[in-house]
């Protein structure tokens, strides 16, 4: 017999469905660069049993998802963004069992999956690249990537002048004479999404994972898919703009197209219960952002206005304006992001000189271009900054995406070798665009610090074991070195000496984190206070303007943080967590953040 449930009853289950279904919301999403989080064989490579191996950590973080980076069969000519096969598991990382397995087990532990698409270029070794090469031009397969004919009495020119993001020509030639447009590596030929075939072989690859416990995808080069490259003006253009138009006008990105294809998306996202979800990578203009985050479309996009800015309060406090307007022009919530696989940590962007820049990050980069010693990296104040920020992040309304080793104060390792850097952007660019790569942010994370002498701070084990990249006849030899090369001063970061310290960062993140579930309030408003202010003073960062910014939750959470050398009272309330310490007078001193419950009225 169906059971009847009462009026109430009836209501608080709506409630929860509906609570359910929009977990992404607000949620904090932890990314996970599978190949340098843990190595469980001895490969030199992280694993997805590594992950699955850490899920007891990432629980008591207090994370509500994970964002897997590409696991997918690859030649790592990208770090896995040059994709074989989409519908399967890198041999070098496991099996789908082993994915398996890890949703499975991330699911008991109540945290989600969130699966990396790479939906703007497949590799060339994907079998419908291969195929387009045999087939030849004008043919069907060949329909399904970017071909053209080249410039000049023979086709000997590239059909434009496209430098591509990594460096080297955008266009390839192949043995019969035409070009392919690849916008990152020669090995990561651009899709051409007008083709019927690419459009439903994505809809599948969507339906798979969901099928195997992914919960949403974070969409790659979200911004990148649909082109014009059928008018007269392509090298007015290029690939590596500093800022793209508002009105969609670009011919490689952000194009109006390419949100037809979103809403055939959502329509997969919403045969499952609950409804799928995803977030766009989408570089674009602020004004443009919340297109890829309406409800008929992800859901999300990534807010990357907050991770460019240096740390200066004018400049944080205009990314969180922008968010937060996005959000309410899309109907959905915001994103904050201080750090990825892509960009310079933030512990040592906010270390080094706070000064403007045409291109954001650019003083960094060129600090790592000289690996390091062109600049002053101050660790002691990057960690202020730091430690001040994530609070500042975590109280926003909207969802905070975390990436791994933040949460243990990492800094970037700028002086990575040179003849160990796998980033192609290393080998690619030249000139004035010369430029060291990604790696920096990407070496294997320390687990152990006793580890460290002649281990590898417990990324790996210290002899190899049957499974992903190691064959049976190896096991018992010793493990690979860490794919890539981890600095002496990683034991000072390690998770398990940081676990046991009351004041590292590690501790103030599950702390936050801790909090931040007891506080947040369903509903995504934040009201400014009157202590939110900016300064005419440069008593910021290296002579910038200082200030103030400081804001509330509808429950009277509030979060106040102060960039002035000046300290600053605080509004009256119940003081929860601080950054740092307060000064003897109970004033909150320059780069530290405090959360507060603010006393009623």
């Amino acid at each position: 017999m169906a059971e009847h449930k009462s009026p109430q009853s009836a209501q608080e289950s709506a409630a929860s469905d509906r609570a359910a279904a929009a977990w992404w919301h607000q949620a904090v999403v932890y990314q996970v660069y599978p190949r340098s989080f843990k190595d469980t064989t001895g490969s030199g490579l992280g694993d997805i049993a590594g992950v699955t191996s850490r899920i007891d950590y990432l629980k008591q973080l207090g994370i509500d998802a994970i964002w897997l980076s590409p696991f997918y069969p690859s030649q790592l000519a990208d770090g896995g963004y040059d994709v074989d096969d989409y519908r399967n598991v890198d041999p070098k990382l496991g099996t789908m069992d082993d994915f398996d397995k890890l949703a499975q087990t991330a699911h008991t532990a109540g945290i989600k999956i969130v699966v990396d698409i790479v939906p703007n270029h497949s590799s060339n070794l994907h079998p419908w690249f291969k195929a387009a090469l045999a087939a030849g031009p004008g043919s069907p397969e060949r329909d399904r990537y970017i071909f053209r004919d080249g410039r000049g009495e023979h086709g000997e020119l590239p059909p434009t002048d496209w430098v591509s993001h990594f460096g080297g020509p955008a266009w390839t030639r192949v043995p019969d004479g035409q070009w392919y447009l690849h916008l990152f590596t020669v090995e990561q030929p651009d899709w051409n999404w007008k083709n019927p075939d690419v459009q439903a072989d994505f809809i599948k690859t969507l339906r798979f994972w969901l099928d195997h416990g992914a919960d949403g995808f974070r969409v790659d080069v979200a911004h990148g898919l649909c082109k014009d490259l059928d008018r007269p003006d392509l090298n007015d253009w290029s690939v590596t703009p500093p800022s793209l138009p508002a009105d969609g006008s670009n011919p490689l990105y952000d194009r109006d197209d390419v949100h037809q294809i979103y809403r055939q998306w959502r329509k997969v996202f919403n045969e499952y219960d609950p409804p799928a979800f995803a977030v766009a990578e989408a570089w674009v203009n602020p004004a443009r952002q919340y297109l890829y985050a309406s409800d008929d479309e992800l859901g999300q996009v990534f807010n990357f206005e907050f991770a460019k800015k240096n740390w200066v309060r004018d400049d944080m406090h205009q990314a969180i304006e922008e968010g937060l307007e996005a959000a309410r022009r899309s109907g959905s919530t915001a994103t904050w992001v201080m750090s990825n696989h892509d960009v310079p940590r933030h512990a040592s962007r906010y270390a080094l000189p706070q000064v403007p820049s045409l291109r954001h990050h650019q003083l960094a980069h060129d600090w790592l271009l000289r690996d390091g010693t062109s600049y002053h990296e101050n660790r002691e104040v990057g960690t202020r900054r730091a430690r001040a920020a994530i609070l500042m992040e975590l109280a926003l309304p909207g969802s905070a995406y975390l990436y791994q080793g933040e949460e243990l104060g990492l800094f970037e390792v700028a002086d990575i070798p040179w003849d160990k850097l796998e980033d192609p952007t290393a080998r690619n660019s030249e000139r004035a665009a010369k430029d060291k790569g990604r790696d920096g942010c990407r070496v294997p994370l320390p687990w152990v610090a006793a580890d460290g002498v002649e281990g590898s701070f417990g990324f790996s084990p210290r002899v190899k074991v049957e499974g992903a990249g190691v064959s049976a006849d190896q096991v018992g030899q010793p493990s690979e070195p860490a794919h890539l090369p981890q600095p002496a001063w990683f034991a000072d970061f390690a998770a398990d000496r940081e676990s046991v310290q009351p004041d590292s960062m590690l501790t103030l993140y599950r702390r936050a984190l801790a909090l931040r579930h007891e506080l947040m309030p369903a509903d995504t408003s934040l009201t400014w206070l009157d202590e939110d202010r900016p300064s005419s003073l440069p008593d910021g960062a290296d002579g910038q303007h200082g200030g103030v910014i400081a804001y509330r939750r509808s429950n009277g959470w509030a979060s106040v943080t102060n960039f002035g050398a000046e300290p600053v009272a605080l509004p009256a309330g119940e003081v929860l967590l601080t950054s740092g310490e307060l000064c003897t007078d109970g004033r909150l001193p320059q780069d530290t953040t405090a959360w507060l419950r603010l006393q009623e009225d």
